[in-house]
C-alpha cells in the first residue's frame, strides 16, 4: 500500500479532534439559547393577548349591561373583576352629536327621547405590569325624563 493511501486511511479512522467537538457544542448551545428565547417571547405575547382578550370581554359585557338598563339615565359605575386585575368604569351621559345646529338642538328639546353616550373604560396590567387601558362606547336612545 503506498504511503499516501495509508496516511489517508489512518486519518479517516482517527475521529474528531477536541476543537471540533467544542465548536459543535458551541453551535448547539447558541441554537438552543435562541430557541428558548423565541419560545419565552411567544409565551409572554400569549399571556398579553389573553389579558387583552379578558379586558375586551369585560368592556363588552359592561357596555351591554349599561345599554340594556331600563330606563336609560345618566349614571356612573365602577368596579373590579373577581381576580382584581381588571378595573372598569361605566358612564352614561346625555349626548349631543358634534356639529349639530343650535336650532336643531333646541327643537329636539321637545322630543320625548334623547341620545345617551355609554362608555366603558377598562384598565388592566400589560407586559411587565405596565398599565394598559381600553375604551369602548356606543350611543343609545332613551327617555328624556324617565318616570
Amino acid at each position: 500500500m503506498p504511503r499516501r493511501a495509508h496516511s489517508l486511511a489512518r486519518r479517516a479512522h482517527a475521529g474528531f479532534s477536541l476543537l471540533e467537538v467544542l465548536v459543535a457544542f458551541m453551535i448547539v448551545a447558541l441554537v438552543v439559547t435562541a430557541l428558548f428565547r423565541l419560545f419565552g417571547g411567544a409565551m409572554t405575547n400569549m399571556s398579553a393577548a389573553d389579558d387583552w382578550t379578558r379586558a375586551l370581554l369585560v368592556a363588552q359585557s359592561r357596555l351591554a349591561v349599561a345599554s340594556a338598563a331600563q330606563p336609560l339615565r345618566e349614571t356612573t359605575e365602577a368596579g373590579t373583576e373577581d381576580d382584581g386585575r381588571i378595573e372598569w368604569r361605566t358612564s352614561v351621559v346625555a349626548w349631543v352629536p358634534p356639529g349639530v345646529n343650535a336650532d336643531v338642538e333646541q327643537a329636539s328639546q321637545t322630543m320625548a327621547t334623547r341620545l345617551f353616550r355609554i362608555s366603558v373604560d377598562v384598565r388592566f396590567p400589560g407586559i411587565g405590569d405596565k398599565p394598559r387601558s381600553l375604551s369602548l362606547s356606543t350611543v343609545a336612545i332613551g327617555a328624556r325624563n324617565p318616570a
